[in-house]
């Protein structure tokens, strides 16, 4: 039987919670979208004055994250090298998406979720995410030694 680790509404809470006190400290604001293991949507928040286009683009760049394995922005930057580069629409899914911002949980070498956010510059959205991804993934460490 296959053991199934996913991120959680918990996970989902920490992540949007340290994303968005670094938004207030910056005084910006932006979409922050959190997905399980397949991808799909376990939390989103839309910050005051964040553009309307990045709810689908946090929500994409994190399902892309969380299926591919790997930060939305290397699926990206894949796609548009000058030899080996490829069309998107070969994935056969119109929520993939090649722009920085999606980057996956890894747990123990398993990807049990990503976070992405949208509605700043892409190395913004990449480093927000990541801050949040090491949150999580240290909380997670601290409960599984809690648990043992």
């Amino acid at each position: 039987m296959k053991n199934h680790a996913s991120l959680g509404a918990g996970d989902a809470q920490l992540a949007i919670q340290v994303i968005q006190s670094e938004l207030a400290r910056r005084s910006k604001s932006a979409v922050i979208a959190v997905a399980d293991d397949h991808g799909e949507l376990i939390g989103l928040l839309r910050g005051d004055d964040a553009p309307l286009p990045s709810i689908v683009i946090a929500t994409n760049k994190a399902w892309t994250a969380a299926r591919e394995r790997k930060p939305s922005f290397e699926l990206g930057q894949a796609s548009r090298d000058p030899q080996k580069g490829f069309d998107m629409a070969y994935y056969g899914d119109r929520r993939y998406i090649g722009w920085g911002g999606g980057v996956p949980v890894v747990v123990a070498g398993q990807v049990v979720g990503a976070i992405a956010v949208s509605g700043l510059s892409q190395e913004e959205d990449m480093e927000l995410a990541g801050m949040a991804v090491e949150a999580v993934v240290e909380a997670i460490g601290r409960a599984a030694t809690t648990e043992s």
